[in-house]
């Protein structure tokens, strides 16, 4: 990658309780802007056919500002509010362009409580974090250092439903550099009785975070439904729910981080098997196990990281057969029932399931990089590029 890299560095802080106040108060005004900018909008495209964007959304805040029932937005920054009118401008810019869905009410209970502050809502000096409507910094837990001479460019704000809050900062990170280039290739096949099986035949276990808290994790539900609706200890009840689900994805989180930065860094070129997660996890069966694999967030930490680091990574069209064929002799098996671990090719040659699945879709992938052609029909996956043959993605952190 050419340039320096923009990384977010997050950390833990603990407000004061004039802090939390203020934040809160934030959290909700943001909301609040984000809901009626997006009211706005949708009722003047359905009511007139007129198209509303950010600079009319802006000055209608100014608008509502001054007026007896939403004065209290004039209470906080109001750089997190313009923010929020642009992270719905985005919103739609993606919607149009066919990138996603289209932009949905926050809501208090169940979306992020986030606020985004830019260089005129904070002051950095002397490593100490000041935001805007706070005459004491933050107090943050520094566990890694920024890095030397970094400067914020953004600060965002959050509070997870364990009551956890969190500030990542936003900063040019000149450590992140290309690796020397390597002639090592694999390729990944992604499972639930490993989570990983490489083409070289190593098999990665799945630590299956949920399944360790799962009791833990239904104690603290069944006695959520004990409590009364509305009541105080009904909230603490859901608090104790929320920890044990933030403990669950913190170790996932951890332990993908720690896989896909090896893999990066021992391989020039990986590939992968395109999956598409959001149907597989209609089968009710194996959903809570898939989502507890983690398999979405894994693609989507190694693709940055290897944009980051100069590797390739090439995925293969998720309906290429790789578990049927013979990686020997070619050869494509009627079928493959899912219980069936082990086979033995007419050729000869005894396969383990997820190692063979792993050496074709290196071949398969490695085949479609040279020639350019796809070995199924082209497709555009979630990421926009070909399912084939793709470049490395780009992303911000």
């Amino acid at each position: 990658m050419n340039g320096l890299v923009k990384r977010a560095f997050r950390y833990r802080f603990h407000p004061s309780e004039a802090q939390a106040a203020e934040l809160s108060r934030t959290f909700g005004c943001v909301r609040k802007v984000y809901n009626l900018a997006l009211q706005a909008r949708a009722e003047a495209w359905t009511l007139r056919g007129e198209r509303v964007g950010y600079e009319a959304t802006s000055a209608l805040l100014t608008v509502w500002k001054r007026t007896e029932e939403l004065a209290f937005l004039a209470e906080v920054s109001s750089v997190p509010l313009q923010q929020a009118l642009r992270h719905l401008q985005a919103g739609f810019t993606n919607f149009f362009a066919g990138r996603a869905r289209f932009p949905r009410f926050k809501s208090r209970k169940k979306s992020r409580a986030s606020a985004e502050y830019t260089r005129s809502a904070f002051r950095w000096r002397d490593g100490a974090l000041t935001l805007a409507k706070m005459s004491e910094p933050l107090d943050i837990r520094w566990s890694r250092p920024l890095p030397d001479g970094a400067v914020p460019s953004t600060v965002t704000v959050s509070r997870d439903p364990a009551g956890r809050w969190f500030v990542s900062v936003l900063t040019e990170d000149p450590s992140v550099t290309q690796l020397p280039a390597t002639d090592s290739v694999v390729g990944i096949d992604v499972g639930l009785d490993h989570l990983l099986v490489l083409s070289t035949g190593e098999k990665i276990g799945n630590p299956r975070h949920e399944r360790r808290d799962r009791t833990a994790l239904a104690k603290a539900q069944r006695a959520l439904c004990r409590k009364q609706k509305g009541s105080g200890n009904r909230d603490k009840a859901r608090v104790k729910v929320a920890r044990v689900h933030a403990r669950i994805a913190d170790r996932r989180t951890d332990f993908l981080h720690k896989i896909t930065t090896r893999l990066v860094r021992e391989n020039q070129t990986l590939v992968i098997e395109d999956l598409a997660v959001s149907n597989m996890v209609g089968n009710h069966r194996l959903a809570r196990a898939i989502i507890d694999a983690g398999w979405r967030q894994f693609r989507q930490l190694l693709q940055y990281k290897a944009d980051w680091y100069g590797r390739d990574v090439i995925v293969v069209d998720r309906w290429f057969p790789s578990s049927k064929l013979c990686s020997v002799c070619g050869a494509l098996a009627a079928t493959m029932p899912l219980h069936l671990r082990t086979w033995t090719c007419g050729c000869g040659a005894t396969h383990d399931r997820d190692v063979n699945a792993a050496r074709n879709i290196l071949a398969a992938g490695l085949a479609a990089s040279v020639c350019g052609a796809g070995v199924r029909p082209q497709r555009n996956p979630p990421g926009g590029q070909s399912a084939t043959k793709q470049k490395t993605l780009q992303r911000e952190p």
